[in-house]
């Protein structure tokens, strides 16, 4: 019987470990915060109307609004582009 308990004392204190981890990332990961944030935003939003938009040339077959989704879409990749942080 002593050797079950043992047990749950390690699993306890292995959870207990897991805990603080994720507690020490979530502390660093909110401390670190984008150098801009309206710009983050927008790239977010420009993100989330790619994403629509490529779902709408994939179930569009009329070829003239296919042709005005894809103008649309290379619009977002663009500035899309322009708003992300330049990597050295």
């Amino acid at each position: 019987m002593g050797d079950a308990g043992e047990g749950l004392i390690d699993a306890d204190s292995r959870i207990q470990e897991r805990m603080d981890e994720l507690a020490r990332a979530r502390a660093e990961r909110d401390r670190t915060e984008p150098a801009d944030p309206a710009a983050s935003r927008a790239i977010e939003s420009l993100r989330l109307a790619r994403a629509d938009l490529q779902q709408q040339l994939s179930t569009t077959v009329h070829e003239r609004r296919r042709e005005a989704i894809s103008q649309a879409l290379a619009d977002v990749e663009k500035k899309i582009a322009e708003l992300q942080p330049r990597r050295s």
